[in-house]
């Protein structure tokens, strides 16, 4: 938290200290004490806190008075509600509008749920200065009018949407105004300009766009400008130079573009520089840093910056922390000794990810000895390591050096020198002449003679073990066709696309449910009227209705003329050999007519996730209300818990093959019923035909089969289920029950948004009726992740059910790392290792399979742009906007079946 907030922050403590401890004096006012004992009431504070019979001036938590005995201060922090206030907790302060002599109203903290009141505005006791409601759940717009006398202005971390107000701009005598981590949209008003004793200025985390105003430059007491985590365009204003007292610079996290402005380097007092995950381009001026002595925090990092890193960076005395990770950055690092002299330590020294080259071997010493944590990683960087240098601060992956190991090859590494016109050696020691021809010549020829022996014996190896897992997989299906024959009770003929649904036994249909007359089910529907029409479903309508002993039934009509006549008694077969809580409760069926067949389920009051993501609100106007994220996880994990059933619990395992939205049910407390079953089958298992076919490396893009029936893979319903957690992280319907090229599209698209290493990322699709903090927000970019992974395009690269729930029952330990001192060199090794790591160790895993960090272009971060790859800079491939998009993070499946 910068200085000045703390600084404030402090004030405002000790303010409130003094007045209510140690003036002592009594309340005099009758007209305060009657606006206390409304506070009271209307908040609905305990009596611990606030004692009907003492004086609130000595005795109440919270309130201060002056030496005259009126109140002058209300802190609400800390203080809590009794057990009815908190059962419909409300922004009701009435009361502090008869409190004349009101400096300071403090509820950081505390629930006042619900819109700020526009009299919050306009009927404030005049002499109000400090307005600090963090984290107050408040939401709704920001009032039009404000009081005019304010200093402070807090309403920071609540839900407030709308844009800012214009009006703000009236309040002359603001010097801190935080609205950040808001959901606040529309441009930054330009009317700003009016704040001129204005000192700390946070918009960040919100919806904002357009462009950072220049009018800002106007605003000379400025100390701390953080505008970080919004959707900014366009390049930085040279009139930002005109703040010579700004010490905190935070643009991070935006889309701004272009050069560093070059009136950034009349910042003399500036102390932390951010400029992080944005799109400039271009190299570093020479002047930009030798003009800002005071510079102790630089992130560059994530940009599509070029050329040297200049040398007045290095001759920075109180640099304590330099990020600029991922960029097109090139040259040698200079004579470190600056540095030494600097005096300083600790922080971060990250140049990771460029095209840095040159010998660093005498850097080392002073590096390590300056900085807790060094990242040299993913460069051309040549020379030795020390051999006592610390793996825990040092990281020198994917570079040039000689002694150290997952380092580039000798190849990479000479034709990148080469392409310079630079002499590539290493280790810096003289090259070792080359072996006589003559021992050359024979060892030539020996290695010759086992490759090929090699060769020829592995190739009949592999013949022969590809024969004869043939022979047997041959044999093992002649044998079951066989005992198919002999069993007295056959399964149904499978459906039409070959699989056969179910392991049969005969079925006693009166043990199966109630047997309903077609009088009973023609009743209770309305004689399957139009208003009892549910939809048309895949194997039959679906008709809702009500039994005359008063309960509400789902009745599936099966038109047995227009489906296959055995496909009913999939279900029937199902319902007889399985039972869990999480599937739809089979209530019965009808089999009179020959031409149709009924079957019964219990009703479901919030029909399906389709129906209930979005639901009409109390009342009329407020439109559409929508499932808030607790319910969001608590659905997900219930649907996870009943794939987790039929994968791994069911004998034989069996497969739903229709995860969509429509067939996740929920009960009046949003608990998950599975429906749609007509199409459960038993797995296909992992006999030698897949062994083959994991062995000839066999292409498995295709997720649909000849038929066009779903595959009978535990694969497909994980990935149709990662599809289920995607709309209930982005509110987008429709997308579980499509496969056309739109959806496939915008799944691509909505993808790159999700990497677990950048969670402000997943921010941009997060669906925007949902209300969430930052734990929350945590949670939401777990389960994205989650799903990422269920949409592997491999099939078998996908998790199986039963870690995908366990992951779900923990979603913040998914992206949460053990908060030690290597939690920052954690968030730059392998993101599908850190995934591994927490949930499924178990599983083998391949160095060779395990990904870099993943990087997101800003192309692919942002919804505006087309995603069109760019090939700019130098160095190819490891220019900013060619490099790869993140790789799937999943984990290496089993060999063998689960």
């Amino acid at each position: 938290m910068p200085t000045l907030l703390l600084r404030w922050l402090l004030f405002l403590f000790l303010t409130s200290f003094l007045l209510t401890f140690a003036v002592g004096q009594n309340l005099s006012s009758a007209v305060d004490l009657a606006a206390l004992f409304r506070l009271r009431a209307s908040l609905g504070l305990r009596a611990r806190d606030w004692p009907r019979r003492a004086d609130p001036c000595s005795s109440w938590a919270g309130v201060g008075c002056d030496t005259s005995g009126r109140v002058v201060s209300l802190n609400l922090y800390g203080l809590r509600r009794t057990r009815l206030g908190r059962r419909n907790p409300r922004f009701a302060v009435e009361g502090i509008q008869n409190l004349t002599r009101l400096v300071s109203f403090n509820a950081t903290g505390f629930t006042l749920a619900g819109s700020i009141p526009n009299w919050f505005g306009s009927r404030l006791p005049p002499s109000i200065a400090v307005i600090d409601l963090r984290r107050a759940s408040v939401s709704g717009d920001i009032p039009y009018i404000l009081a005019g006398g304010l200093n402070v202005l807090s309403l920071a971390e609540n839900s407030i949407t709308g844009n800012i107000p214009p009006t703000i701009g009236q309040l002359r005598n603001l010097s801190v105004l935080d609205l950040s981590r808001n959901a606040l949209s529309g441009d930054i008003p330009v009317a700003l300009i009016g704040l001129g004793s204005l000192s700390y200025l946070d918009l960040s985390s919100n919806f904002l766009t357009g462009t950072v105003p220049s009018e800002i430059g106007a605003l000379r007491q400025l100390k701390t400008l953080i505008l970080a985590n919004n959707s900014l365009t366009g390049s930085i204003p040279r009139q930002l130079g005109n703040l010579s007292s700004l010490v905190t610079l935070d643009l991070g996290f935006n889309s701004l573009s272009g050069a560093l402005s070059r009136g950034l380097n009349k910042l003399r007092s500036l102390r932390n520089l951010n400029l992080g995950s944005n799109l400039f381009s271009g190299s570093i001026g020479v002047s930009l840093f030798s003009s800002i002595k005071q510079l102790e925090l630089i992130t560059l990092s994530r940009n599509n910056l070029s050329g040297e890193l200049p040398d007045s960076l290095w001759s920075l005395s109180k640099l304590r922390f330099l990020d600029v990770a991922y960029n097109n950055f090139t040259g040698s690092l200079p004579e470190l000794s600056a540095i030494k002299a600097n005096g300083s330590s600790g922080g971060s020294f990250n140049v990771s990810h460029n095209l840095l080259y040159g010998s660093i071997s005498s850097g080392f010493a002073i590096l390590l000895s300056t900085f807790n944590y060094v990242d040299l990683s993913d460069n051309y960087l040549q020379g030795s390591v020390p051999h006592n240098s610390a793996s825990s601060n040092l990281s020198v992956k994917s570079n040039c050096f000689q002694n150290a190991s997952n380092q580039r090859s000798q190849a990479d590494c000479q034709e990148f020198y080469k392409e310079r016109g630079i002499t590539y050696d290493g280790s810096g020691n003289p090259i070792p002449p080359p072996p006589s021809s003559s021992s050359s010549s024979s060892k030539s020829k020996n290695t010759w003679k086992y490759i090929v022996a090699a060769v020829v014996g592995g190739t009949a190896l592999l013949v022969f073990v590809v024969i004869c897992l043939l022979l047997c997989f041959c044999w093992r299906r002649s044998h079951s066709s066989d005992q198919r024959e002999v069993i007295p009770h056959a399964a149904p003929s499978a459906p039409e696309g070959g699989k056969e649904p179910l392991p049969s036994v005969g079925v006693n249909l009166p043990a199966v449910g109630e047997v309903f007359t077609f009088v009973q089910l023609a009743h209770a529907t309305s004689d399957f009227g139009e208003g009892n029409l549910i939809k048309h479903g895949k194997s039959g309508d679906i008709y809702q209705g009500v039994l005359e002993n008063g309960n509400h039934v789902v009745v599936k009509r099966i038109d047995m003329s227009s489906v296959n006549k055995e496909a009913y008694q999939v279900e029937l077969n199902f319902f007889a050999r399985f039972s869990h809580e999480r599937l739809v409760p089979f209530m019965g069926h009808c089999m009179e007519n020959e031409n149709e067949r009924f079957l019964v389920y219990k009703q479901m009051p919030h029909r399906d996730l389709v129906n209930a993501l979005y639901r009409k609100a109390a009342q009329e106007d407020e439109g559409l209300q929508s499932l808030d994220w607790i319910t969001r996880l608590k659905i997900a994990t219930g649907a996870a818990e009943a794939l987790c059933y039929l994968h791994h619990e069911c004998e034989p395992p069996l497969v739903h093959r229709d995860i969509q939205a429509s067939s996740i049910l929920l009960d009046d407390k949003f608990e998950v019923r599975l429906g749609s079953l007509s199409n459960v089958c038993a797995q296909e298992g992992d006999g030698h035909q897949n062994v083959i076919s994991r062995l000839l490396r066999l292409s498995q893009t295709s997720e649909q089969i000849a038929t066009g029936l779903p595959p009978a893979t535990w694969a497909y319903d994980v990935y149709c289920f990662g599809k289920v957690l995607l709309e209930l992280v982005t509110g987008r319907l429709g997308v579980s029950g499509s496969n056309d090229p739109t959806t496939n599209e915008w799944l691509e698209h909505t993808l790159r948004f999700v990497n677990i290493c950048e969670k402000e990322l997943v921010t941009k699709i997060v669906d925007p009726s949902l209300i969430v903090d930052d734990d929350l927000i945590e949670e939401v970019w777990a389960m994205a992740i989650v799903a990422k992974s269920c949409l592997n395009p491999k099939p078998l690269k996908r998790p199986l059910m039963k870690y995908i729930l366990k992951a779900l029952e923990n979603p913040l330990k998914v992206v949460r790392e053990d908060n030690n001192s290597d939690s920052a060199r954690l968030k730059a090794t392998s993101s599908r290792g850190l995934w591994n790591a927490a949930f499924f160790g178990s599983w083998r895993q391949s160095s060779s399979d395990i990904p870099s960090v993943p990087v997101l272009t800003r192309e692919d971060r942002s919804l505006r742009r087309s995603g069109t790859i760019r090939s700019q800079g130098s160095g190819g491939e490891h220019s900013f906007s060619a490099r790869r998009p993140s790789k799937e993070i999943c984990p290496e499946p089993p060999d063998a079946d689960d």
